[in-house]
């Protein structure tokens, strides 16, 4: 039988008070429209998992983090991978953290027979701890592990964040898989959103420890799940799923695998690279960069290094698709190493992986704060900011011309480590605590504007603010209530920007979809059909399902405060993109030559006109929900 409601533990950081409640299946399905309705009833930060974490279904064990955005300033959804099957043990949906510990703290949940689940909140010296070991997040989560782990029958989870959480609005949560009492090197994170600021600074916890031996009523029917799927495609569950996740394994055509090999490998012209000033150049000259820095060295050293050795692994639970390319102890992800890579000016392995390690050290949001590097870079290098003013000594070498592969990545490398030094120490003006939208504002009012313009970020209410995924698309840059995660139309195919909007509605509502369930997405060219039918055929709420998907994407989407693109780099962006499609691309759609036409007689107004469409798409068509 399955189950009929879904356990939420409630726990008070502030007094240790702790809570069981039930909220019933129906009225609610998932950590999304859960965690959604408590964040905006009681503010709590909730972490959970999807009701068919621990079964059969491949990729139901994201662990899903739901609360206020300290960078974005609403409410945001973050998850990590395989972190949900352990906490699918302690037999609970969800954890909602209220109150704050009086100073930094361990939470520490264990579930052994289905006794009553034990809770302990535990100071924990953050300080001293970071500067242990490996360092930061990395030294908290083996603090952790080696504190409590004798208390765990079974290997347990630990979540913990870094120095960025306490410096930073942008700090995430790091976790890796335990095996047989040690952490491996494949590290998961919830980055988007700045969540593990939140947890630390709202709420006073910096690591979260979890386990426990409860089994549940999860689904393991294989014969019924084949069943479902040689119904709907004419392949079992295991031929449909591998299918599925080429891309993040091998691809045979393009003879590399996971987001790095596959996005480096096809991207070329649509590259972005030097804080995105390649937007300007001409297609022979990205093109050329692309094939000379990334094909013929950057993406190579990957595919010798990690493709042909085959270090691949997955991130805790049994997955066909084993997307973690990993070199050693360096996982090897594209939006980390693009923002903290090209857009950096920095296309060398061993750079790169010097410049990730120091920030996952620190405990950043990868795509974030490689933003945010290389807008500082371009600061130093345009003279907009002096190296005293940064902290740091010298001045990146930021042109493609002359440039040296392994000698100036590695320059830039360094200058980058120097840079997330000197943004946890409050090196001269780099204090990011209240956010870099807002240290953007400040510098280019008191010194230059071409500081904040050449700063590319999504801005929401007043101080909110979101670093794009790396597509070139107009979609990035769209005026959605959560930006960061792919709750937005990412294709290369032009559109208009009314059905733009339209398109990343969308896009967020099958997200959510997913999400809702624990699904990792890397599995939507299943899930996202499937996973209605499989509600319906295990619980017997398939329309339900669907009207709560619709519910709370349109409750997201009421509290959209998106903020008109305050940087002229974002126009730029969007523009660009779209001459790329007309010029490069052939597109002929007269709707395309008349947004440029448009853009030609009056950028200011086209860019409005362009950007209250995409909002106002978006909210026809959550408005229909």
């Amino acid at each position: 039988m399955m189950q009929t409601s879904l356990k939420v533990l409630f726990i008070d950081a502030g007094t240790g008070y702790y809570r069981m409640n039930r909220f019933q299946v129906g009225d609610f399905f998932g950590p999304i429209d859960l965690g959604f309705h408590l964040t905006a009833t009681h503010r709590t930060f909730n972490i959970g998992t999807g009701l068919l974490a621990g079964s059969i279904l491949p990729g139901t064990n994201r662990l899903f983090f739901v609360g206020y955005s300290a960078c974005w300033h609403n409410i945001f959804v973050s998850s990590m991978g395989g972190a949900g099957m352990i906490f699918d043990n302690l037999g609970l949906n969800m954890v909602a953290i209220r109150g704050k510990a009086c100073e930094p703290s361990i939470l520490y949940l264990n579930r052994c027979h289905a006794e009553e689940i034990e809770v302990e909140l535990a100071p924990v010296n953050t300080e001293r701890v970071w500067r242990e070991g490996r360092g930061g997040t990395f030294a908290l989560l083996e603090h952790t592990l080696a504190r409590y782990a004798g208390r765990y029958e079974k290997d347990p989870r630990v979540l913990a964040v870094g120095p960025a959480a306490a410096e930073s609005d942008f700090g995430a949560i790091a976790s890796a898989p335990c095996r047989s009492g040690k952490l491996t090197f494949v590290d998961t994170w919830a980055g988007r959103g700045g969540l593990g600021s939140q947890l630390l600074q709202t709420h006073g916890i910096a690591s979260v420890i979890y386990g426990g031996t409860v089994v549940g009523d999860d689904f393991k029917d294989r014969k019924v799940a084949d069943e479902w799927f040689q119904r709907r495609y004419q392949m079992s569950l295991a031929a449909k799923d591998l299918a599925a996740t080429a891309k993040y394994r091998f691809k045979e055509d393009v003879k590399t695998g996971g987001t790095f090999g596959v996005n480096f490998t096809t991207l070329k012209g649509r590259m972005m690279s030097f804080n995105y000033r390649s937007i300007y150049w001409d297609e022979p000259r990205r093109v050329e960069l692309h094939q000379k820095l990334v094909v013929g060295h950057y993406l190579r050293q990957f595919n010798e290094e990690t493709i042909a050795k085959k270090q691949f692994a997955t991130c805790g639970e049994p997955c066909v698709a084993v997307c973690k390319k990993m070199n050693k102890e360096f996982k090897k992800d594209y939006e980390p190493y693009q923002t903290m890579g090209p857009l950096s000016g920095v296309f060398d392995q061993a750079a790169a992986e010097k410049l990730n390690e120091r920030a996952a050290v620190y405990g950043f949001d990868a795509i974030s704060i490689g933003c945010v590097l290389a807008w500082l870079m371009e600061c130093l290098a345009e003279g907009w900011l002096s190296p005293a003013e940064l902290g740091v000594s010298g001045r990146p070498c930021w042109s493609p011309e002359g440039f040296s592969v392994e000698t100036d990545s590695r320059h830039n490398a360094d200058l980058g480590v120097a840079l997330l030094d000197a943004v946890i120490q409050r090196k001269g003006v780099l204090d990011l605590r209240h956010g870099a939208r807002k240290l953007a504002r400040a510098l280019a009012r008191d010194k230059d504007k071409r500081i904040l313009d050449a700063f590319v970020y999504n801005a929401n209410a007043r101080n909110g603010w979101m670093t794009p995924n790396q597509y070139w698309v107009p979609g990035a840059l769209a005026p959605m209530a959560m930006m960061g995660k792919y709750y937005f139309f990412y294709d290369g195919d032009f559109l208009p920007p009314r059905e733009l909007g339209r398109r990343c509605a969308e896009r967020m509502r099958k997200e959510l979809l997913c999400d809702n369930m624990g699904m990792c997405r890397f599995h939507r060219g299943w899930a996202e059909d499937m996973m209605p039918d499989i509600i319906g055929s295990l619980y017997g709420k398939k329309d339900e399902y669907l009207r709560r998907i619709d519910m709370t994407a349109a409750r997201i989407n009421s509290r959209n405060a998106a903020v008109f693109w305050e940087p002229q780099r974002n126009v730029d962006f969007v523009l660009s993109a779209l001459r790329r499609l007309r010029d490069v691309e052939g597109n002929k759609d007269p709707a395309l030559s008349k947004w440029l036409d448009l853009f030609a007689q009056d950028r200011p107004e086209a860019a409005a006109s362009y950007w209250y469409d995409m909002r106002r798409g978006a909210d026809e068509a959550l408005r229909e929900f």
